[in-house]
């Protein structure tokens, strides 16, 4: 088995990019999901709500620093550094976040069509992995939903393709927002792995992944369908919800690169 992709999302709920190599870092891969949006109230906003969200695209320059482009190639930079406050936040035990500057939360609500706040999480060990997700003591997570990185198997997808009528493209794996993506599996057998070797990075299984209505948002038009948690539903249904790929939590921490090779470390 071998990765064949690698995406970071930096902003939660933006689209994601590729990237050839990424470090590994107890709450996940660097600079990914480090950055999130925020109502008046300090409530997160996502994708879920909001698909426009993901027509958005964002590139860290640097620790601190974000460059967000839209589809109409509108670019803003920001430097958290630069006029941030301390705002409170209701994001699953983040408690505090940096707000970035007016003019930045300005620019992203016009985009957006809604009062938004551009957050930062500048301390990446705060939020802990709750044990219902299959957290552990010592276990964080950067502003990503239960567990550092999503893995997805190609060959899971393919046999979702399969099952899904009325098809008349292959879904796009970017539906499933993965961090990593391999080729060379059984179809669903990573549901199988206590852990995984990513290269020379080892990886804790945590959980199966429930699957919500962001997968049925198409990336390119941004417009959703019914897609594909109706087959899900139909093949992938357990405890009233659907699932496909699987969570993992590092560790320790490393680099992973595409190419690499994966090996799964036994069975749950």
């Amino acid at each position: 088995m071998r990765v064949t992709r690698l995406r970071v999302y930096p902003v939660k709920s933006f689209a994601g990019s590729d990237v050839d190599a990424a470090q590994v870092n107890p709450w996940g891969l660097e600079h990914d999901r480090r950055w999130g949006l925020v109502d008046s109230a300090g409530d997160k906003i996502t994708a879920r709500e909001h698909n426009q969200l993901l027509g958005l695209t964002a590139r860290t320059l640097g620790e601190t620093v974000l460059q967000v482009s839209d589809r109409d190639e509108g670019v803003i930079t920001v430097d958290m550094r630069e006029g941030g406050e301390t705002i409170a936040v209701n994001h699953g035990g983040q408690g505090t976040a940096v707000a970035a500057r007016d003019d930045v939360s300005r620019w992203l609500s016009e985009r957006l069509g809604l009062a938004v706040r551009l957050v930062w999480q500048p301390d990446p060990t705060v939020r802990s992995i709750a044990s219902e997700d299959g957290g552990e003591a010592g276990d964080v997570v950067s502003l990503a939903d239960a567990a550092p990185l999503l893995l997805v198997a190609v060959s899971s997808l393919r046999q979702l393709d399969d099952w899904t009528e009325q098809q008349t493209e292959a879904l796009d794996v970017v539906r499933f927002r993965p961090n990593v993506v391999i080729d060379g599996a059984e179809p669903f057998v990573e549901e199988s792995w206590s852990g995984v070797t990513i290269g020379t990075v080892c990886f804790r299984v945590t959980m199966i992944c429930d699957r919500c209505v962001m997968t049925t948002i198409e990336p390119s038009t941004l417009v959703r369908g019914k897609e594909p948690i109706r087959t899900l539903a139909v093949h992938r249904r357990r405890d009233n919800k659907t699932w496909f790929g699987i969570r993992l939590t590092p560790l320790g921490p490393g680099r992973i690169h595409v190419g690499d090779q994966v090996e799964a470390l036994g069975a749950k």
